[in-house]
């Protein structure tokens, strides 16, 4: 997996964390299982850009700030 794809992963999880959802209410509001999420977490699935941008929307970020 490329580093810039890792850091996008990760990047989810730490806004996650800022925002102080936990990854059932973060796919709750995604309309994905909660289980999809935590394998997105932790860079074992690579989600779609269209799912992507439901997560970031989700967490209130726009795309720059999941990339930067």
């Amino acid at each position: 997996m490329e580093n810039e794809t890792k850091q996008m992963l990760e990047k989810i999880r730490q806004q996650r964390i800022e925002k102080k959802l936990s990854i059932i209410n973060l796919a709750n509001k995604v309309g994905i299982s909660h289980s999809h999420l935590y394998y997105i977490e932790k860079q074992k699935v690579i989600p779609s850009i269209d799912l992507f941008i439901k997560i970031a929307k989700a967490l209130d970020c726009s795309l720059t700030d999941m990339v930067d």
